[in-house]
């Protein structure tokens, strides 16, 4: 454990060079208006920002709520005047563009697990920092069809029990805690380091019918527990909440899946990959883990457009590897005990 404030853990990192110093300014601002929208998330009903949906959808097609929009719009503004060349976010269809000189560009998903708002369950921010696109005619979407490995930072608010960011520079990945004592976040867990092995998976498993059989054989191994072909028991967590699946599999480890599918909008899978995906890759490499589409490395993937959609699969970076294998080793379904193979003694 470590008592350094969230000021003080930047303040090393700007004497790099004066780009550190933007992205400094940047995480400083989106720290800020996060306490706001702590402040509206806490008062839950009893505050007008839950008092119903907005009328629209988003890009993903999902309703809007109040609470979406507020949250979007906070930190939109807390952005004026920050080093940041232009703004996008799940709710907005297109780029904002702020200030044109500037060397940032800011992806965000303004709130994370908003069909949880009503029910008490952690939310959160997710965010991602890039190099600003340059150039006298470049369209400001430009800045954010870039690969996820050139992202300069990344990271995540959760609003929850406690209130933390997760933060990751690129080399490491640290956890702070917001002190209502000391009214700043405090880093409490420094480099965090996800263990290789898993014991816990996460998995909507009603959509078990509509998996590719990759994925069904990999879930069916877990499930067979200690008498399977894996030989130990797992236990199975889903929270519908990325960032809360994302800090626990942090804090314990374990393996998180939200493949493609063979329902209608989730062919190419369902999560974003500029502003959540790609940043949630970043924090989980740096924090010695992986994260794949399932086979593709996510942060080697060049996005197609703001809004793209892709399967997502990250932690303990062994049963990330496994699950790959599962895809395009057809020698490892010989791995699995005949007894347990779908495709074995008790199936045609």
């Amino acid at each position: 454990m470590s008592g350094a404030t969230l000021e003080a853990y930047l303040a090393s990192y700007m004497t790099r060079d004066d780009l550190s110093r933007d992205v400094a300014a940047v995480i400083q601002r989106l720290a800020k208006a996060a306490l706001d929208i702590r402040k509206l998330v806490n008062q839950g009903a009893l505050g007008t920002a839950f008092n119903g949906t907005h009328g629209g959808v988003n890009t993903d097609g999902d309703l809007q709520k109040d609470l979406d929009i507020l949250c979007d719009d906070q930190f939109l503004s807390c952005l004026q005047g920050a080093p940041v060349a232009c703004y996008a976010s799940e709710e907005l269809e297109n780029p904002v563009l702020l200030d044109p000189s500037a060397r940032l560009a800011v992806a965000i998903d303004p709130l994370d697990g908003s069909s949880n708002i009503d029910n008490n369950v952690s939310i959160g921010t997710i965010f991602s920092v890039l190099p600003a696109a340059k150039g006298p005619d470049v369209d400001p979407s430009q800045s954010f069809l870039q690969p996820g490995n050139r992202q300069l930072a990344a990271g995540f608010f959760i609003y929850g029990p406690q209130t933390a960011l997760v933060l990751s520079l690129g080399k490491g990945t640290e956890i702070f805690i917001f002190s209502s004592r000391l009214g700043c976040f405090v880093e409490a867990y420094k480099s965090a380091s996800i263990p290789e092995r898993a014991h816990e998976f996460a998995i909507n498993m009603s959509n078990y019918r509509h998996w590719e059989e990759a994925i069904r054989l990999y879930v069916d191994d877990c499930l067979a527990g200690s008498e399977g072909p894996r030989e130990r028991d797992f236990n199975m967590r889903w929270i519908a909440s990325l960032v809360a699946e994302t800090y626990r599999i942090l804090i314990r480890g374990g393996i998180f899946l939200y493949p493609a599918d063979g329902r209608k909008g989730y062919s190419q899978g369902r999560l974003r990959l500029v502003y959540e995906a790609n940043p949630i890759a970043f924090i989980i490499e740096n924090a010695g883990g992986a994260a794949t589409t399932s086979i593709d490395r996510i942060l080697d993937l060049v996005p197609e457009n703001l809004h793209q959609r892709v399967p997502l699969v990250f932690g303990s970076r062994r049963e990330v590897a496994r699950i790959t294998r599962y895809h395009v080793d057809p020698n490892m379904i010989g791995e699995r005990a005949p007894l347990f193979g779908k495709r074995g003694l008790f199936r045609a």
